[in-house]
C-alpha cells in the first residue's frame, strides 16, 4: 500500500485495488498512484445470471460487480479505501463476457464485427464495507467488417491476452486494427473511469490536489 509520488505524504489513507488486472493497476501507476492489489473472490457468473434473469441493465450489472468486489476486499483492509471495478459489453441486446478459449474469442470478435457495441466500465470505492463513491461510464465502439481468418490471426497473435479482456481485444495494441470508429473516454475502454476516480482520490487526500 502507498500513496503517489505527487501525494500529500504521511497520513494519507491507504489505497487497495480489488482486482488482479494488470491494465487497471497500470493505469493507476502511470497516473502516479501506487496501489496494493488484492483480488476479490466472487462468483461473477452467478451474479450476472441472476441479474440478467430479472432484466437488469448492463450498466447496473457492472456496477454491482464492482461493488461486490470492493465490499469483499474492504473487509480485509480496515480503514483503507478499496476500489472495485468491472467492465461489460453489450451489442444489440447481447451481453459479452471474457472468452474461455481462443475459439470463443474468435466467435466473439465475429459477433462484434461490422457492428457498434457499448462498453461499460464501473468503479466503486468503499471503506470498512461502506460505499463512499461510485462512477459508471460508457463508450461506443464500432468494429470494421473482417473475415474469420483475420479474427483467427489476431487471436493467435495476441495469445492469452484475448482471454483477459471482456471484448477479446486490447484497443491500445493490435486491437486498434479491428475498429473503424471509437467514441468515448480511452480509460473507460481500458476498464476504469480513471479521471473521475482521480478526482475522488484527491478529495480523500490519497493524492495531491
Amino acid at each position: 500500500m502507498g500513496t503517489t509520488t505527487l501525494g500529500p505524504g504521511a497520513g494519507a489513507p491507504p489505497l487497495v485495488l480489488a482486482s488482479a488486472s494488470r491494465t487497471r493497476r497500470g493505469m493507476l501507476a502511470n497516473a502516479g498512484v501506487l496501489v496494493e492489489c488484492d483480488a476479490a473472490d466472487i462468483d461473477e457468473g452467478a451474479v450476472k445470471d441472476e441479474m440478467r434473469a430479472r432484466g437488469a441493465p448492463v450498466a447496473e450489472i457492472a456496477g454491482m460487480l464492482a461493488r461486490l468486489k470492493a465490499e469483499r476486499v474492504s473487509l480485509r483492509h480496515p480503514g483503507a479505501i478499496v476500489v472495485g471495478a468491472d467492465s461489460m459489453i453489450e451489442c444489440e441486446g447481447r451481453h459479452f463476457d471474457k472468452p474461455a478459449d481462443a475459439a470463443r474469442a474468435v466467435a466473439q470478435l465475429m459477433a462484434l464485427a461490422g457492428r457498434t457495441h457499448r462498453l461499460y466500465s464501473a468503479a466503486v470505492a468503499m471503506r470498512d464495507g461502506k460505499a463512499i463513491w461510485d462512477a459508471t461510464d460508457v463508450a461506443l465502439l464500432t468494429m470494421r467488417g473482417f473475415d474469420s481468418g483475420f479474427a483467427q490471426r489476431y487471436v493467435a497473435t495476441i495469445g492469452d491476452a484475448a482471454l483477459g479482456s471482456v471484448g477479446a481485444y486490447q484497443l491500445e495494441g493490435l486491437g486498434a486494427q479491428l475498429f473503424e470508429r471509437v467514441e468515448g473516454d480511452f480509460f473507460t475502454i481500458l476498464g476504469l473511469p480513471l479521471l473521475p476516480l482521480l478526482g475522488f482520490l484527491r478529495g480523500q487526500g490519497v493524492i495531491a490536489r
